[in-house]
């Protein structure tokens, strides 16, 4: 059912935790299944230099999140946001068509903890205006 590269990442999944002083926080979830995921990202120099997760979820969930960390860490924020949902499943070797949904949230909260630190450069500019 699953790919080796799938319950490779859910078994000893990457970068799990927090990001306490991260520059980007994204959450999003699915109440469906009742997945729920949290990208935290520390930027440097325009670059993801480092990126953290907390999903709660199946083991889907959770190899989607590790794999889209991976993909994403070293990448500028541009690249980043170019990994899309197709290519976190094609990363892992494919999904079952039933768990295509949780790539597709990793893909988002990674997206949604980017926009959260663009807008914080944004306020920044703003404020020393």
């Amino acid at each position: 059912m699953y790919s080796n590269k799938v319950m490779d990442h859910f078994t000893h999944p990457r970068n799990t935790g927090e990001i306490t002083d991260a520059d980007g926080v994204g959450t999003v979830g699915n109440p469906t299944c009742g997945d729920l995921m949290t990208m935290y990202i520390k930027v440097k120099d325009n670059r993801i230099a480092d990126i953290k997760f907390k999903t709660f979820g199946c083991g889907a969930a959770i190899a989607t999140s590790s794999m889209t960390t991976e993909l994403a860490k070293g990448k500028t924020i541009d690249e980043a946001m170019k990994i899309s949902r197709a290519s976190v499943a094609e990363s892992l070797g494919g999904l079952p068509k039933v768990k295509m949904h949780c790539s597709n949230l990793a893909a988002d909260a990674l997206h949604a903890a980017i926009e959260d630190y663009k807008g914080k450069l944004e306020k920044n500019k703003e404020a020393k205006k």
